[in-house]
């Protein structure tokens, strides 16, 4: 049988918060919210921050007026190329020899010399200023306010989405309820699979922006920017710093659908059984000046003078930046974001004897090319591929009635004029072909914005969190749909909506990726996920996980307590229980030579007896 990819654990860090035991979710429908859960989920706020009354924690969460915590958008370093005009009087003054230039300007002449400095003389010479100016853009989806993941562990100058990487990573595992060791000792080293990145790399000053700048501002380049600046290295970090994974690792770079994509390798992973465990994630830090005045030569921003014209304020009034984002609606761009998401995935069968939580699964995530383009950025027909092949992959497990009465869709929802066309027109097409009937639409970048590889991770936790809370994220940044929105067959989910938990059994995350990269995954609620295991394992081994389950339910729980008065068990080694060859134990079984290889204390064994599917075919050949 196919093993069956169980959601068991899930973590990370964004706009909205802790993102394990749905407490990030929860901050998304707080007005909608129950009471102790809206408690609990305050009480995660203040684990984060130093933030301590309400209106404070909320004020300082999802999109938000941009910060100082990052750089002063009121004053952003520039330069300026200043030539004065010619003079026939040369400008003349002294240099110390250590600041003289190795190459001297062809405009410099040395005029005398002194013990310490030269006299020069100067005609005709540009000159850089550096100045500031204020920031186009002053909106953001950031961290909860107060919250700084570098403080956590010995962050040594690590890139924001590599701190990220180690808070959201280990929020992942702690939510497990299950100790990481011991799944070391019932899986074998090389089942383990690690897939996280980004799909901007680390471009902060202490990653590839701070190198590629170094020299121009008179810095040296560091050892440590060029190597922790790559966009695999979260799962370099996971690996090497968190699990001490021997495992499959890598990452997918796929734009704004880089999580799902990493999401398909862990889910073919164990669907193959080639792992049994997979940490799939993503991590995304791409506030800085550079990044935000890249997409804003690009048109794809929100910013301040659009949102200034699109809700007719005059010069000088402040715009409402908690509705910056407006999927569906009358909008005029995106807003960036940072955020860090992970799953842990795990075979059904070793999810049911260790008693693991099920907080779903995930069937299939289909992923297509967009084919000839007019233009790199304009959408194409991969999408309208990816969201049918996936309606029909949900209609294989849950049924026709199902498909059409119960499920979801969480849209890419970016809040551009262009998505909003693009996107609710495939929406209502392949809702139309397959017979549905007011298919609901979820868009939660209208809270915590847009961050790019972690979008879909986003979206993820947001339908976790549905099927525990039984409310549907409304789009509540808006008052009504666009005027050129598709919305034939399709239901937008404008504010918070209470459904029953059950009444849901599938959710397509949806993601458009720039470039033509898109991806659409189907994610089985847990009672949908339980009613197939059970069939496929039946009731006695259902009982034993039950029973086993309120162990590691308690365990949950706890972790979650003490997060939330700052007591977030940051997992982060850094020279610990590194291995060398004196580690590895080949073990003989006949005289074809070793059949197993052990590693250290691991109690599992890596399998060197492999069944070839190509056996055999070189049986016939003559030598």
């Amino acid at each position: 049988m196919t093993p069956l990819p169980l959601i068991v654990g899930f973590g990370g860090i964004s706009p909205a918060g802790r993102s394990s035991c749905h407490q990030g979710y929860r901050r998304l429908v707080e007005t909608a919210l129950p009471e102790p859960a809206r408690q609990s989920m305050l009480a995660s706020l203040r684990g984060l921050s130093a933030n301590q009354t309400e209106a404070d924690l909320l004020a300082g969460t999802l999109i938000r007026g941009l910060e100082s915590t990052l750089f002063d958008p009121s004053a952003l370093p520039a330069r300026r190329l200043i030539s004065p005009e010619a003079s026939t009087a040369p400008v003349s003054f002294r240099l110390s020899k250590k600041q003289l230039p190795k190459t001297l300007p062809a405009t410099w002449r040395i005029v005398s010399e002194h013990t310490d400095s030269l006299e020069i003389s100067c005609l005709g010479q540009d000159f850089w200023l550096d100045t500031t100016r204020p920031s186009a853009v002053n909106s953001a989806g950031q961290l909860p306010c107060g919250f700084d993941p570098a403080r956590l562990y010995a962050s040594h100058n690590h890139p924001r989405g590599l701190q990220m990487t180690v808070f959201g990573a280990s929020d992942a595992i702690n939510s497990l309820g299950i100790n990481w060791e011991r799944l070391r000792e019932c899986v074998p080293p090389d089942a383990f699979s690690v897939y996280a990145g980004s799909c901007m790399g680390q471009l902060d000053q202490a990653g590839f922006g701070g190198m590629l700048q170094a020299r121009l501002q008179g810095r040296k380049v560091s050892s440590k920017q060029l190597p922790l600046g790559f966009n695999e290295m979260p799962a370099d970090f996971i690996n090497a710093y968190l699990l001490g994974s021997l495992g499959t690792t890598g990452t997918s770079v796929a734009a704004c659908a880089t999580f799902l994509y990493n999401l398909r390798q862990g889910v073919q992973d164990i669907a193959s059984g080639q792992a049994r465990v997979a940490l799939v994630g993503t991590s995304e830090a791409p506030l800085t000046p550079e990044i935000i005045e890249g997409y804003c030569a690009m048109g794809a921003l929100a910013d301040d003078a659009k949102l200034r014209a699109l809700d007719k304020l005059v010069q000088g009034e402040a715009v409402d930046a908690r509705r910056a984002c407006r999927p569906f609606g009358d909008n005029c761009g995106f807003t960036l974001a940072e955020s860090a998401q992970f799953v842990v995935l795990m075979d059904d069968s070793l999810a049911l004897e260790l008693g693991a939580e099920i907080h779903g699964s995930v069937s299939d995530v289909f992923i297509n090319a967009d084919g000839y383009k007019k233009s790199i950025a304009s959408p194409g027909l991969g999408n309208y591929l990816t969201l049918a092949k996936a309606a029909a992959a949900t209609r294989a497990i849950v049924g026709e009635k199902s498909l059409r009465r119960r499920s979801l869709v969480q849209a890419h929802g970016t809040g551009t004029p262009q998505n909003r066309v693009s996107e609710s027109e495939l929406m209502s097409r392949v809702a139309t072909e397959f017979g549905i009937e007011g298919w609901r639409i979820s868009a939660v970048k209208a809270f915590v914005g847009h961050s790019l590889a972690s979008s879909a991770g986003d979206q993820l936790m947001a339908t976790l969190g549905l099927w525990q809370q039984g409310l549907i994220p409304g789009i509540s940044t808006i008052d009504r749909l666009a005027g050129d929105v598709h919305r034939d067959k399709l239901d937008f989910v404008l504010s918070h909506r209470e459904v029953a938990r059950d009444s849901i059994d599938t959710v397509l995350l949806n993601s458009k990726g720039f470039g033509g990269n898109n991806a659409t995954a189907v994610v089985l609620a847990p009672h949908t996920t339980s009613k197939m295991l059970a069939a496929r394992h039946g009731a006695a081994a259902m009982k034993r996980h039950a029973q086993q389950n309120e162990f590691v339910a308690a365990e949950v729980a706890v972790y979650d307590a003490q997060a939330s008065l700052g007591q977030h068990r940051v997992h982060y080694s850094f020279g610990e229980g590194v291995l060398d060859g004196s580690a590895l134990d080949f073990r003989t079984k006949d005289s074809l030579g070793p059949s197993e290889l052990r590693i250290g204390t691991s109690r599992a064994a890596l399998s060197l007896n492999p069944t070839s599917p190509y056996a055999g075919l070189l049986d016939s050949v003559q030598d």
